[in-house]
């Protein structure tokens, strides 16, 4: 199982290694003084188009810890298509904390009784772009257009693991247009590998989520999919049972849901379930 480490603490620089199947970035505060033996870290795996947000979140959860006087707390990290991140669990990562894209995933999962009881719930929202290069030639305006012929790639994540992929090939079949742009798929191993195609001009265009495409200066939104055209796009979160440190995750599961965690995701673009 390969995965890409990003170690990061509130005050020490990152180091960053590469590797194909994902990221996992750290992020403790300081010891506590109260403290006498570090606390168990926690490994929240994560769809990979939250990885902004989640980031952001850190310093903050870390924060609020301090002020309720609480032991420092270690979190890390693994960002992923979702169903990479499912396929890890189900051969015995050791992953506390899920947050899926979708529900297929996660409901996968509680299948096989892998989820501890009473932690699933629906997180957050998001909606389904079309995007092109900021500076491309190419102008669309609606997915229908996708049939032209000027349009001869099309980026789009992998349906069988990747949601975004998912969600985009149901609005190309909706569409009825499905098999008329197939062949000319580029695929991405999640949400972020398809925007870098966009981005980089080598592909006219691409399916992604809005809070991918709103925080990225390279591309531009040419279309956003009408809500009947999709699965409603919705990012649950739960603590598996084979958690070394069930507490710790439920307390940051719940941090995920008051307000200042929330602002962070609805500056990145995601819609909030309390909202």
């Amino acid at each position: 199982m390969n995965l890409l480490l990003l170690g990061c603490t509130p005050s020490a620089p990152s180091t960053t290694t590469s590797s194909s199947a994902g990221n996992i970035s750290s992020s403790s505060s300081s010891p506590s003084p109260q403290s006498t033996s570090p606390a168990i870290p926690i490994l929240v795996g994560a769809a990979a188009s939250l990885q902004e947000a989640l980031k952001d979140i850190t310093p903050l959860y870390v924060q609020a810890r301090a002020e309720q006087k609480m032991a420092s707390q270690q979190v890390d990290y693994n960002f992923a298509a979702s169903g990479a991140i499912q396929q890890q669990i189900e051969q015995g990562a050791p992953i506390d904390v899920f947050i899926s894209a979708a529900t297929k995933q996660m409901a996968n999962l509680q299948q096989k009784d892998l989820l501890l009881a009473g932690t699933q719930r629906n997180l957050l929202t998001n909606q389904l772009v079309l995007i092109t290069p900021q500076q491309s030639s190419v102008t669309l305006t609606d997915f229908s257009q996708l049939v032209n012929p000027e349009v001869t790639r099309i980026a789009i994540g992998e349906p069988r693991t990747v949601p975004a992929g998912q969600y985009g090939a149901e609005v190309l079949k909706k569409l009825g247009i499905f098999e008329q742009v197939e062949s000319k798929f580029v695929l991405g191993h999640n949400v972020k590998s398809v925007l870098a195609a966009v981005a980089a001009g080598e592909a006219e265009a691409g399916i992604v989520y809005l809070s991918e495409a709103k925080n990225s200066p390279q591309v531009k939104i040419a279309s956003i999919a009408a809500p009947e055209l999709h699965t409603p796009i919705v990012y649950p979160i739960a603590i598996l049972k084979t958690s070394k440190n069930p507490t710790a995750a439920v307390d940051y599961a719940n941090f995920l849901e008051t307000l200042p965690a929330q602002k962070v995701f609805e500056k990145y673009g995601f819609g909030t379930t309390k909202s």
